[in-house]
């Protein structure tokens, strides 16, 4: 009799993808994500007795859990057939304790890619679950509760209600604060540069020098060389203002430009490595302008599986979370075919190129590729979206070109010293550069054709000592630029680079910090909000430590070592917890509270005549009464600090007489009237016009009594209630009419309220589907 097996893996997707490889002997299974966690209302962990945490099955999840239970009961074995990384492990581990599945039964399998060869391999290999993979993402999810539980009371009391503080998000907080005043305090410096048009001697057309200071004209064309200064008696160049710049041009006018040096060298562009993680979010970025977050969401439906046609779901890429750059030796010939059919032998070098990791990545993992090569992105264009489409590709052109010959270019470089024909007058250098293209190697699938063909200025033939004339002359003012503000893709750059996160977490960072009202993006670059700085400024001097960008990259080293070297777990939260609790006690009693001490405005309430003070919400700063909780009259307030003018409507309260005036909620911008807090009457706005809202009939039937589901509104917007309010208070989110763009659900997004109540958009199909996004616009722009 053959053994009856289950496998169970974290989504629909994968799950349908991997089952086509296997036979009748086993089923699989999807957990849809995790199905326990830390408690949501309290801090889940016993510091008082080894950490020891305790996880709660989610709600979501209760059900998931009932049936799964009794399917293992008719099996023989269970194969859990979770991702790779710590997350994927624990999710395994975590499938074993909640549904109590016997030791004996337990198969726990890995794989890079969905590919039949892939998933009959590993299934022949099974093994244990790496308890280290666990430990470790058990520290990391234990540290963040202890950060998040402990400090963001802490913010309640001295800010404002409904803040949060994290172990890694509140340091990329700080990257974009510092960066923030780095611009504030920085103080331009002018200066200038000179370009000469230069033409030989010898050259038969020679144009009249120019006397000009347009820097826009472009150079002369034919046998004239663009030569920029570098060097002024020796040093280099130091034009600081106006009068040394026309001091210096007079003196260039009449200069002897005479050729002292020419060099003549090959240079070799090597393609770059496949991508890792990091490496694919900052180039999705830059040329498909995807958020992180969407990168990641495409990356996964490619990896899990894309149905294509009587194929079926296929996995087109490789695991997708990965710090590594290496590949598989099996992956290269199937590579190397493709160069030598598209673009010919002299594409392919003689040995395969190798790419070296940086150091601490994971050890085993694979940069991500196609898991075909063969399957170039204009044979999977009818299968695929628009977005996937354009990740593949990125994916596929950098991988193959991974495995190209180097472009190839003649470099010719020319040095010019121009000598002063008036006594006192200044030695200048300046140097020019042509650039030729010999071989186009990797550039003729990574460059565009505009880039390909873009070359740089044509040196004509020159001799050393070769005396040259002045064609024209071109100075420039310029201004010395303050740092860059962050994008999404130098930002994920700089926390890879300081050890800030792994790869796996970069994407749930840049959303967090976004999501919590620290940070806004503005023309895709981040800005940080009045309230990031302020709640960045507290925990930056009352938690210096976990504040410290080295710090968290140590704990990051850390968390390594539990999981590489066997580092115990418990000593490394433990090591932590004994200087933060120490902190957190001083920062109970230090920290200053701008509620209890908030800065006085020049303006006075006009209910009660106290003065109006600074005050902060979730949303920003505004102006309350000092009066309060007696007086609770505010006043929004402008990024200045100045007060909101009210628009006035030029309509009458119908209650009270008294006029309406235009204010704004987070969400929108309604009619209030001007009597408020005696008249609290309010109008919902469509455009500029009020209207009266009158609840509208539907179809549907409440399943909670007999009553019919009608369309009502509140200042949250519209929802579905029941026609039998107030004895049955059944609400419920009305669908929109965008589908899901999760691979394989046909559910619509509706929108809902998450833990800190704020709205999000998810599937109607929740919890088979747990899609979920900011914002409708968001969703479309990316599509």
């Amino acid at each position: 009799m053959v053994a009856k097996s289950m496998v169970i893996v974290e989504s629909p997707a994968k799950a349908k993808t991997i089952n086509k490889f296997l036979g009748s002997s086993y089923f699989v299974r999807s957990s849809i994500g995790h199905i326990r966690d830390l408690p949501s209302k309290n801090l889940g962990v016993d510091t008082e007795n080894g950490f020891t945490p305790t996880y709660r099955i989610i709600p979501a999840r209760k059900e998931i859990v009932t049936k799964l239970r009794k399917e293992i009961k008719k099996v023989d074995y269970v194969y859990l057939a979770s991702d790779r990384d710590r997350e994927g492990e624990a999710i395994a581990w975590h499938l074993c304790e909640a549904l109590k599945i016997p030791e004996e039964k337990i198969q726990r399998v890995t794989f890079n890619e969905i590919t039949k060869d892939a998933i009959s391999k590993a299934f022949k290999e099974p093994g244990p679950i790496n308890m280290d993979k666990v430990n470790a993402q058990q520290a990391r999810r234990i540290l963040d509760r202890l950060v998040g539980y402990k400090i963001s009371p802490l913010l309640w009391k001295k800010i404002t209600k409904r803040l949060s503080a994290g172990r890694v998000q509140s340091v990329a907080v700080r990257l974009i604060v510092e960066r923030e005043k780095e611009i504030s305090v920085f103080n331009s410096q002018e200066y200038w540069e000179f370009t000469a048009d230069l033409a030989s001697k010898l050259s038969k057309t020679k144009e009249p020098v120019q006397d000009t200071k347009d820097p826009k004209q472009g150079p002369s064309v034919g046998n004239v060389l663009v030569a920029e200064l570098t060097k002024i008696d020796g040093k280099p160049k130091e034009i600081s203002n106006e009068k040394e710049a026309n001091t210096l041009e007079e003196d260039l006018k009449d200069a002897t430009y005479t050729v002292t040096n020419i060099t003549k060298r090959k240079s070799l562009n090597k393609a770059s490595s496949p991508f890792s993680t990091s490496l694919l979010q900052q180039q999705a970025s830059i040329k498909l302008r995807f958020s992180t977050k969407k990168t990641m969401l495409l990356a996964q439906q490619l990896y899990e599986g894309v149905e294509l046609g009587a194929e079926g779901s296929v996995g087109l890429i490789t695991y997708m979370r990965t710090d590594s750059l290496s590949v598989s030796e099996q992956a290269i010939p199937p590579c190397r075919d493709v160069i030598e059919k598209t673009f010919g032998k002299e594409y392919l070098p003689t040995k395969p190129n190798i790419y070296k990791s940086k150091k601490g990545a994971q050890l085993g993992h694979e940069a991500i590729r196609p898991t075909y090569a063969e399957r170039n992105p204009e044979s999977l264009q009818p299968f695929l979206t628009a977005d996937q489409h354009k990740l593949y590709k990125l994916i596929w052109d950098r991988f193959i070109a991974s495995q190209m010959k180097p472009a190839q270019y003649a470099i010719t470089e020319i040095e010019i010293e121009a000598n002063p024909t008036k006594s006192g007058g200044k030695r200048c250098l300046f140097k020019a550069r042509g650039r030729e293209t010999i071989f186009q190697g990797h550039t003729v699938l990574t460059y565009s054709d505009s880039e390909r063909d873009k070359q740089e200025q044509e040196i004509p033939s020159l001799t050393k000592d070769e005396i040259l004339d002045l064609v024209k002359l071109t100075p420039s003012q310029h201004f010395t630029q303050p740092p860059p503000r962050f994008s999404e893709a130098t930002l994920v750059k700089m926390l890879e680079k300081n050890g800030i996160g792994r790869p796996s977490t970069y994407a749930a960072i840049i959303s967090n910090i976004q999501d919590r009202g620290y940070v806004t993006q503005t023309k895709r670059l981040f800005h940080p909000t009045d309230l990031g700085t302020l709640v960045t400024e507290k925990l930056v001097k009352h938690f210096p430590k976990i504040l410290d960008v080295k710090f968290t990259s140590q704990m990051e080293d850390k968390l390594d070592k539990i999981e590489e070297i066997h580092e115990d777990w418990l000593k490394v939260l433990k090591e932590f917890y004994e200087s933060f609790s120490s902190d957190l006690e001083k920062a109970k009693v230090e920290m200053g509270s701008v509620k209890e001490s908030p800065e006085e405005s020049k303006y006075s309430c006009q209910l009660c005549n106290k003065p109006m003070v600074t005050r902060w919400s979730r949303i920003g700063k505004f102006l309350g009464c000092s009066g309060f909780p007696d007086c609770k009259n505010t006043i929004a307030i402008d990024e200045n600090g100045e007060p909101v003018k009210q628009e006035k409507s030029g309509q009458l309260c119908e209650k009270c007489g008294k006029e309406m005036v235009v204010k704004f909620s987070r969400n929108a911008k309604f009619l209030a009237c001007s009597g408020y807090p005696e008249c609290k009457n309010t109008k919902s706005l469509n455009g500029d016009n009020a209207v009266e809202f009158k609840a509208q009939e539907t179809d549907e039937k409440c399943e909670k009594c007999d009553g019919m589901m009608l369309i009502r509104s509140s200042r949250m917007g519209k929802f579905l209630g029941c026609s039998n309010y107030p004895k049955c208070k059944n609400t419920k989110a009305i669908p929109t009419e965008v589908k899901c763009p999760k691979e394989g659900c046909d559910g619509n997004l509706v929108q809902k309220r998450g833990k800190r109540r704020m709205w999000f958009f998810g599937c109607t199909k929740y919890p088979e589907c747990d899609f979920t996004a900011k914002d409708l616009n968001s969703i479309n722009e990316e599509s």
